[in-house]
């Protein structure tokens, strides 16, 4: 997982020489209109997902030199901006207004269970905690354990999955660093909005009920940990509370503008999972973006103004590149042609998309497609060099295909009902002597032998 921004140009190699195709398609480029403004859709490193307009192909949009610097610082400091985000904030449905109260809360020193504060909560060693026989076990295999500190209510049932919770929770290292806090912590059981183990937690919690949690890294945040406060293999102690249990509430409820806000956090936590490389977890929460990001209501119709409805479009075209690329790195290839497809529908000159589509195509064999869809991502950005390698590829394809079917074998129709002497190898005498003559010599030296043999005892 990177560290550091990189808003630096890629070049990519062009294959030489080029093939005769691809010089005809560059030169239906040269007679058409170089467009002032390049489309939309341009991308720049292999592995990235769109967040400051990034994305995975390996190709980025030329720009005059000072709107080019520009964007570039630009793109840099969003991309320091997210970065530094804390990836483990969950969406809320409430009024976002509330949110800079919050961080504020976070950033504090202030204990947010101090009539709790157990010696477990300030010094105990976790290995201690980790075999405690007070302790209880939500897993079998004891890594992820808890101590109720006050009961809940009884009365109320128990959060299930797909449910919406508020939480107040923080959690410490082994150290008692102070690592993650929220005094109002709202997220869906199920959908990846928080680590697993607050998650299997909160199934086991009552309303009200005030726990210590023990949470084994592989509950956590595992062999990448989280830059730059939690270590790899880091177990983590929180101390949380149930506060809320309630249904999900239905996003075609919801006002246009909390649609936009969930569903960019949905796609940020679908980033944070691809950084980490948990494409499972990174493909669930792109679908869920997309589920929150429409402009359509319960009974149907269209409740966006235009430009809400453009805004919808253009997170609705991220997430959907976002999700094409994850399902290519989990090698779903058809499903990822397809959103491919549906990112064309809503945008049809979007050349991340276009160059994704053509090279599923060439893959697949479908070179008259593909090809087609390549000249029209080339067309688009002419000086975009992967675009020239990839259909310097596709031509190869192309000619070494025809060359396989050239030897292919022809069907019995054409040679006739007789097809076996062309299924079965003629047989050939073998070279060299005879085994019969070989042998015809031998009976005739052994009788030489027996007279000869015979004449000297006479004598």
């Amino acid at each position: 997982m990177e560290t550091e921004p990189h808003c630096e140009e890629q070049i990519v190699p062009v294959t030489a020489p080029m093939e005769a195709e691809v010089r005809a398609a560059i030169a239906e480029t040269a007679d058409a209109d170089c467009p002032d403004k390049l489309p939309r859709g341009s991308v720049e490193a292999s592995d990235k997902v769109e967040n400051c307009e990034e994305d995975s192909e390996g190709f980025k949009v030329k720009e005059s030199p000072d709107a080019k610097q520009e964007t570039e610082e630009t793109e840099c400091k969003e991309e320091k901006k997210l970065r530094k985000t804390n990836s483990w904030k969950m969406v809320r449905f409430q009024d976002p207004s509330t949110d800079d109260d919050v961080l504020e809360r976070d950033s504090s020193a202030e204990i947010l269970f101090p009539e709790y504060a157990v010696e477990e909560w300030t010094s105990t060693p976790f290995e201690q905690l980790f075999v405690a026989d007070d302790w209880e076990n939500i897993t079998e295999e004891h890594l992820l354990r808890k101590k109720v500190l006050k009961c809940g209510d009884v009365q109320v049932p128990r959060p299930t999955w797909g449910q919406e919770v508020t939480i107040m929770m923080q959690g410490v290292l082994e150290d008692r660093t102070v690592v993650e806090k929220d005094c109002k912590l709202v997220f869906v059981i199920g959908e990846g909005d928080v680590n697993q183990a607050l998650e299997e937690c909160v199934l086991s919690m009552q309303m009200g009920e005030i726990t210590l949690l023990l949470a084994d890294s592989q509950y956590a945040y595992g062999l990448l940990g989280r830059e730059p406060d939690i270590p790899a293999w880091a177990p983590i102690l929180y101390q949380l509370q149930l506060q809320d249990i309630r249904d999900k509430p239905d996003p075609l409820a919801l006002p246009i503008a909390d649609r936009i806000r969930i569903g960019n956090q949905k796609r940020e936590r679908g980033n944070f999972h691809f950084q980490r490389e948990e494409y499972s977890l990174a493909a669930m929460a792109y679908c869920v973006a997309l589920e929150v990001l429409t402009t359509r209501s319960t009974d149907g119709s269209n409740v966006g103004t235009k430009a809400e409805e453009q805004e919808v479009q253009e997170y609705r075209v991220k997430c959907l590149n976002n999700l094409a690329t994850t399902q290519i790195k989990l090698e779903q290839f058809n499903e990822a042609l397809h959103t491919s497809r549906d990112v064309l529908t809503l945008e049809p000159n979007n050349v991340k998309a276009l160059f994704r589509a053509g090279k599923l195509l060439s893959d697949k064999g479908e070179y008259k497609e593909a090809m087609e869809v390549l000249k029209k991502a080339l067309k688009l950005e002419p000086a975009t060099k992967a675009i020239h390698a990839e259909l310097s590829k596709l031509v190869k394809r192309q000619s070494d295909g025809k060359d396989t079917q050239q030897w292919k074998a022809k069907p019995a129709e054409i040679l006739g009902d007789n097809i076996n002497p062309f299924l079965i190898p003629s047989k050939k005498k073998p070279s060299g002597i005879s085994w019969k003559f070989i042998l015809g010599a031998l009976v005739v030296a052994l009788s030489s032998l027996v007279t000869s043999v015979i004449l000297t005892a006479r004598n």
